[in-house]
């Protein structure tokens, strides 16, 4: 069948989106579009900022009868002047422009030193995704009103002095949120509730109140007592143990900016469903990230070093962090300086530093405690040494489907200690020195390494019964524990030895063909492996970005996968006032060139690393394997230039 071909391409088909044009044309890049509720909370989160930042005690949301809600606070007010750079109204600007905001300057003297917003583009968001918007700021002895629609403006800025009767600072913003854009615009008002109460107990003293005018219910919380009220109201079960609470901010420290750091609260519960909050510059992230890891990382290090100093170990039982987590319920807010996020929506903390931030303050604080309440200590080893046990056996049970026949291990095989499939990895690393550097940077715990030599074979057109004549591919399957099998198979995975497979290769053309290439072995004749879960893409950088101290940061590596995220880096080093010359960029020609610390930091380490996992896509398994055919059949040069020619720049397999 002929490919109709495309309409003309030329510099005319090139366009150019402007102001909030890409908001309104991919709302789900920047908000939750479900319902308005994230676009609600960008505002909210501005008065947020501002009590963080000493200046507001006091947050009210009001939800009108026609569907539109006001957010006020009592900060210090937007302000409303000429911007001396765009010739524009502050005020405008904020609420017009994308990547306009108070929060990037992060330097002694800033408006915000910690902030939720990083990215500039909050309010804009909410604005461009509304019917309305009124905002009106109170500051300097005046008031200053803009009115929009669409994002765009419809009242320009008006000014008049404060008389009496009007606040004397603040900032109050109603939106009419535009329903086009959302599923749903009913809010979900349990988790508007919640998100209102967890401001107030992350800023003791603060009001937060939500008004109803529909219902005629107004609800306020002011916490005194912080984040030990909070869970304790939340707990479905008494703690076992008392409160581990505490908090620790970095000052005079050579590795994080002054003020960072963190409060937590854990409880130990022998049943209930556990509460697992955690926050970031007062910003909820539902999907946890790199805080919860150094959580993690403090409460695992503390409780081991107790049960060693007091031999609690019984004889053949290892601990895991998710031993010591399995019964903790716990609320964690932390103060980063420059927080990076997984996506607007900020559900994820991905700053590899944070890691070691909370992690520093959380284990001394909890081994002093442990050793000054050992009773305490004892209880909390038991209920971890049982959950290690409750894991080892889970695990056993695996061991014994698989019978006595067990292949012979292939001989460069590093394997890992532990027998838990699930917790264990296995990664299929390119070439005999990279192989180095991986094995002697893992986790010997949980981690194995089976390095391969040269290229894969191209096994889209083997027979099955042929594989094994191929020494890498022989040694592939062995290691995991799998045989070969068809799409149709009844595929045995009781032998499976990893929950991880993980493909690691140079972040280059090689590198990337090294893949294709095991991504073709497993689609083939692997496949179950890859619809249930197991098969993933490590993503090693290409390039180190070394940059010298800069105000409160102190000196800094950064990673890059590739072009587009350095060039992301050098302009943000440009935004922060770094010279061009004041920076080191390294390229890695390999992972060979990599040291083991340097492979662990962006590549192996769960915390740290970017590990992609392959998925079969949305296509028919017929689809996949027709293009793939084109692809990787080696009678197929003349279908596979057709296609190159014709879909070259838009080809996507989807697995």
């Amino acid at each position: 069948m002929a490919v109709k071909p495309s309409a003309e391409y030329s510099e005319g088909s090139i366009r150019v989106l402007k102001g909030l044009e890409p908001v309104k044309q991919r709302p789900g890049m920047y908000t939750r579009t479900d319902n308005p509720l994230h676009s609600i909370q960008e505002v909210v989160d501005n008065g947020a900022d501002e009590a963080l930042a000493g200046y507001g005690k006091r947050i009210k949301v009001v939800l009108h009868g026609d569907g539109s809600v006001t957010v006020e606070d009592d900060g210090r007010g937007i302000p409303f002047g000429m911007h001396p750079e765009e010739q524009a109204p502050v005020l405008e600007l904020v609420f017009t422009r994308l990547h306009a905001g108070g929060k990037f300057d992060k330097a002694s003297g800033g408006a915000y030193s910690f902030s939720g917003g990083l990215h500039g583009v909050g309010v804009s968001v909410t604005n461009a995704l509304a019917k309305r918007m009124e905002v009106t700021t109170h500051r300097e002895g005046m008031v200053a009103r803009m009115a929009f629609e669409g994002g765009d403006v419809t009242e320009k800025l008006h000014l008049r002095k404060a008389v009496e009767g009007d606040r004397r600072q603040g900032t109050t913003v109603r939106v009419w949120p535009d329903p086009k854009y959302f599923e749903s615009t009913q809010l979900p008002m349990a988790e508007l509730a919640h998100l209102l109460r967890s401001k107030a107990v992350l800023m003791p003293g603060v009001t937060v109140s939500l008004i109803n005018e529909k219902t005629k219910e107004t609800q306020s919380w002011q916490y005194k007592g912080g984040l030990r009220d909070y869970l304790m109201q939340t707990l479905s079960a008494d703690p076992v143990i008392p409160l581990f609470e505490g908090e620790g901010f970095a000052q005079n420290n050579d590795n994080f900016a002054e003020g960072e750091g963190a409060q937590w609260c854990v409880a130990f519960t022998e049943d209930g469903q556990p509460v697992r909050e955690s926050y970031v510059n007062l910003i909820p992230t539902t999907a946890g990230g790199t805080h919860e890891s150094g959580l993690r990382d403090g409460l695992f290090n503390a409780v081991k070093g107790f049960v060693d100093l007091h031999s609690l170990l019984p004889k053949g039982v290892k601990l895991l962090p998710e031993d010591v987590f399995a019964r903790a319920s716990y609320v964690l807010s932390a103060k980063v300086l420059d927080p990076q996020f997984q996506g607007q929506i900020k559900e994820r903390l991905n700053s590899r530093d944070a890691v070691r931030l909370v992690s520093s303050f959380v284990r001394p604080a909890l081994e002093l405690w442990l050793n000054h309440h050992v009773e305490y200590g004892r209880k909390l080893a038991e209920l971890t040494i049982r959950a290690a046990q409750s894991r080892q056996k889970a695990g056993q049970k695996v061991e014994k489907r698989k019978g006595s026949g067990v292949a012979v291990l292939p001989g460069k095989l590093t394997d890992c200690e532990s027998k838990d499939t699930g917790h264990n990895e296995v990664f299929l690393v390119e070439g005999d020195s990279a192989g180095g550097s991986a094995k002697m940077g893992r986790d010997k715990e949980c981690q194995a390494v089976l390095p391969l030599r040269g290229k894969v074979l191209n096994t889209w057109e083997v027979d099955r019964d042929r594989l094994f004549a191929n020494t890498e591919i022989h040694d592939i399957a062995v290691a995991i524990g799998v045989d070969p099998h068809g799409p149709q198979d009844a595929a045995d995975l009781s032998g499976l030895r990893y929950g991880k497979v993980c493909i690691l290769s140079d972040a280059d053309v090689d590198g990337s063909h090294i893949q294709v290439l095991l991504l073709t072995l497993f689609f083939r004749h692997f496949p179950k492996l890859i619809e249930a879960g197991h098969v993933f893409v490590a993503r090693p950088p290409l390039f180190r970005v070394d940059a010298p101290a800069r105000g409160k940061k102190p000196a800094s590596k950064t990673y890059a996968l590739d072009e587009g995220e350095l060039t992301a880096i050098l302009d943000k080093l440009r935004k922060e006032g770094v010279r061009e010359s004041a920076w080191n960029i390294s390229r890695f020609k390999g992972l060979g060139e990599m040291s083991a610390e340097q492979l662990w930091e962006t590549t192996l380490n769960p915390d740290t690393r970017r590990l992609l996992p392959v998925r079969l896509g949305t296509q028919s398994f017929l689809e996949t394997e027709n293009l793939i055919t084109k692809l990787m059949g080696k009678g197929e040069a003349a279908a596979r230039r057709e296609l190159m020619e014709l879909h070259g720049d838009a080809v996507e397999i989807d697995i």
